[in-house]
């Protein structure tokens, strides 16, 4: 018996939740999402900050083709020269701070916060870790570990032991990070819980106070890497340097990949007692290497980085009076849109989505949608959208 696509969705898939109206999704391209039926969305959420240069951007996917022609997977990682990695890796240092000059390719961010978490206990000797509530690193056993939400992953328990949780954004708190820490992991803007942006001198006292104890400070740049934010990479609205940068979602233009970057100094101790200290079968896949390098490329060379804080304000320009809105976060085209109450942002999502707006919802915040538009979107694309979002408010009301 022939089963659909749809049929066989719901029948042999194994997904995380109930999703009851499944988009098929059939053709994508720039920032707009194409079902089955030929229905034309608007993707305001990029795969969760994945599809920064667009989809099927033609750079990447030229670089793909020419990669795969080629050779694809050889061996684990590390044990060839392959020339995807070393341009991708020599690209980023180029544009990373002098002291992130080596780059472990890892398959994805949850995979580059285990990384990182090991290499901190490996550099210090110490076992305690330092995370904050309401965070997100991922759904791996070390990176559910270190998340700010007990519901989450209580059915998952025991996680990992020495772990202490910090109040993002509070002083105070930063008192308990001792000579006990290996690691504190922070999001420089806290994604899931609802575009959370700390200030900078907190970060500088953050920075400061692991300086003072030799703990090792590692941004989980996971959501924010690659232009986001409006700038590469989003340690540097702060002007501090974290020891461990982690990178994925918008890294490989599309293609799965992430790292975890530190100094060649403290990479090196991952190589001996004992050897191997991290390895990956896929990680810094050629094909996934070369379409990274090919987005990475088309954000330099079109800036879109530079171009992303003025569309960001162009969204709150247009949103932030209605009076359904009682704030807008925003940093770069990274926004939450907070609502009067759960209600409401119920009632807008689905008006959304009848207007053929991809919408997304926070893990940690009830009350806001995320718009995280591909990087690509143009000035005149923000205003027809904001214009479809006002619709949605007024037809929620």
């Amino acid at each position: 018996m022939y089963l659909t696509d749809r049929e066989l969705f719901y029948r042999h898939l194994a997904i995380p939740a109930e999703v009851p109206q499944a988009l098929e999704i059939v053709k994508a391209e720039g920032i707009y999402l194409y079902d089955e039926t030929g229905k034309q969305y608007v993707d305001l959420v990029s795969g969760v900050s994945v599809s920064n240069v667009g989809h099927q951007h033609p750079a990447v996917v030229e670089a793909v083709k020419e990669q795969a022609e080629k050779y694809m997977h050889l061996m684990v990682y590390g044990k060839y020269i392959q020339s995807p990695q070393v341009r991708l890796a020599g690209k980023m240092a180029e544009h990373l701070a002098p002291s992130l000059d080596s780059v472990y390719f890892v398959n994805s961010g949850s995979e580059a916060i285990e990384g990182a978490l090991k290499l901190a206990k490996r550099i210090t000797g110490r076992t305690e870790m330092v995370a904050f509530k309401n965070a997100y690193h991922g759904h791996t056993h070390g990176a559910m570990s270190m998340l700010g939400n007990e519901k989450m992953k209580y059915a998952f328990y025991p996680l990992l032991p020495d772990i202490r949780f910090l109040r993002f954004n509070v002083m105070d708190d930063l008192a308990q990070i001792t000579t006990r820490t290996a690691c504190v992991l922070i999001e420089p803007v806290q994604a899931e819980a609802g575009i959370l942006i700390p200030d900078k001198t907190y970060i500088k006292a953050l920075r400061d106070r692991c300086n003072e104890t030799g703990t090792i400070l590692i941004f989980d740049e996971v959501q924010m890497g690659f232009g986001r934010t409006g700038k590469l990479f989003a340690y540097e609205h702060f002007d501090v340097v974290p020891d461990i940068l982690c990178l994925a979602k918008a890294m490989g233009g599309g293609m799965p990949i992430g790292a975890f970057v530190s100094s060649k100094e403290n990479m090196l101790l991952l190589t001996h007692h004992p050897e191997l200290g991290h390895i990956t079968t896929f990680g810094g896949h050629p094909v996934s290497c070369a379409a990274a390098l090919a987005s990475f490329e088309v954000i330099l060379r079109e800036k879109l980085h530079e171009k992303a804080q003025a569309k960001g304000r162009l969204f709150v320009k247009w949103l932030e009076g209605h009076p359904l809105v009682k704030t807008i976060r925003q940093i770069g085209l990274m926004l939450a849109v907070e609502l009067k109450d759960e209600e409401t942002t119920n009632k807008v999502v689905h008006e959304m989505y009848k207007q053929g707006l991809i919408i997304d919802r926070f893990l940690f915040h009830d009350k806001a949608f995320r718009i995280a538009p591909p990087l690509t979107i143009t000035e005149e694309e923000v205003k027809m959208i904001a214009s479809k979002i006002l619709d949605s408010f007024n037809h929620a009301k």
